[in-house]
């Protein structure tokens, strides 16, 4: 069974970095699209970033210059380096997977991990 965990997530002042973490397992994903999405309330879940093994990553424009999307093949694990939050950064942020090419769209994911809630304080 595949299993997703983030974890890493938590309350941070405006400014402040996090560094979020997500452990496959139940099979092998270092060939996958690992990624980032993150849901506030009353919104759409969106992307943030994501990343093939051998390829650049992707990001969302709203978190470029500020996120750091990495992987650790050999542990299945895949990370999101947040830095200079704001405010606005603040939702439950979910690990995703698929088989393929990065996509940007949710609906395109076929595993997803339970969310790690992020707030960010003005």
């Amino acid at each position: 069974q595949v299993q997703l965990v983030e974890s890493g997530g938590g309350l941070v002042q405006a400014g402040g970095s996090l560094r979020l973490s997500c452990a496959a397992s139940g099979r092998t994903f270092s060939s996958d699209v690992m990624a980032w999405f993150r849901q506030a309330p009353g919104k759409e879940r969106e992307f943030v970033a994501a990343m093939r093994r051998w390829s650049g990553p992707v990001y969302a424009d709203s978190v470029k210059g500020r996120f750091t999307i990495s992987r650790d093949d050999p542990k299945n694990t895949v990370y999101l380096q947040m830095n200079s939050l704001k405010p606005e950064d603040t939702a439950v942020y979910y690990c995703a997977a698929r088989i393929g090419v990065v996509r940007i769209t949710r609906y395109e994911y076929d595993y997803w991990g339970p969310g790690t809630q992020v707030t960010v304080s003005s």
